[in-house]
């Protein structure tokens, strides 16, 4: 059995578009929405939805996106005992079945593999992945300026390692994946210690100490409409400092950084931090 997964915080109408996207997928045996303690009427607009493929839960409590996902797997592993989980942001387009049926038939076939997904199509741009970065390049990449032009040659893969069929990768986009239900099992979920950001990160690492690697399937394309949900509840400042904070967190427990790592992470997480503030201030200003 297939089950999908779409974590939901005051973004109904992506999830309604989403849902008439994939009501007549034949291949998803049950469909979750996780309304993630929204503030607005979220949860009643979706709670309409329900039918006996569609199910509509609603969050207490928002302690993240981590902690959104693992609500709604547990939900459909011990209730269903789901095989594969497809996790979806609500901001998704997907064009054809074909695609899923593509993910879920090599998540049955390659034992060796935790995560699939797709090619991430972001405002025209495509996003197959990434390599885990090390606390040293992540102290690199806080700072301004240079990290635009420095991250794609530390972090990106070459053009050449996407010739084939499936490309091995360390981190996927959270965006929209596949996972195993009993890779997930294995690695306790998600860690909830985040709210938000570097969840992928951190399931990479976790899936790497139980042996699974993840993939990207070259042929197969969703469309993410990024950052809608998050820009309609958090302002620049506060992503940023989310972001750090989880940045710190993973580096730290994952990534064992020692003490000079993880204070040059804090050093220029911190001044890249300050010069946001201003640039923040100066444009609410005009």
């Amino acid at each position: 059995m297939n089950g999908f997964l779409i974590i939901n915080y005051n973004d109904a109408e992506s999830v309604l578009k989403l849902l008439d996207n994939i009501k007549e997928y034949r291949c998803l045996d049950l469909v979750v929405i996780v309304d993630n303690a929204s503030t607005d009427d979220s949860y009643k607009k979706l709670k309409k939805m329900e039918n006996q493929k569609i199910v509509v839960l609603k969050n207490p409590e928002n302690r993240g996106y981590a902690a959104g996902i693992n609500y709604g797997a547990k939900y459909l592993i011990e209730l269903y005992d789901i095989e594969n989980i497809i996790i979806s942001n609500a901001d998704i387009i997907i064009k054809k079945e074909n695609d899923l049926k593509k993910l879920i038939k090599i998540a049955n076939k390659k034992k060796d593999v935790g995560i699939v997904a797709p090619v991430v199509i972001e405002h025209g741009k495509e996003n197959k992945g990434w390599k885990n970065p090390t606390p040293l390049q992540d102290t690199i990449l806080n700072l301004p300026l240079i990290h635009k032009w420095i991250k794609p040659k530390m972090l990106f893969y070459k053009k050449e390692d996407y010739r084939g069929k499936l490309t091995y990768v360390d981190v996927v986009s959270g965006c929209f994946f596949l996972i195993k239900s009993d890779v997930l099992k294995k690695v306790y979920y998600l860690d909830e210690t985040t709210f938000l950001y570097y969840e992928e990160n951190i399931l990479s690492s976790k899936l790497k100490n139980i042996g699974k690697t993840e993939v990207v399937v070259n042929d197969v394309q969703i469309f993410h409409n990024h950052s809608v949900t998050i820009d309609k509840s958090m302002k620049a400042y506060h992503k940023y400092k989310a972001l750090k904070k989880s940045q710190y967190y993973f580096q730290t427990i994952y990534n064992r950084a020692n003490f000079i790592e993880r204070f040059c992470l804090k050093a220029t997480a911190i001044a890249t931090g300050f010069l946001i503030k201003i640039r923040c201030f100066l444009k609410s200003g005009k």
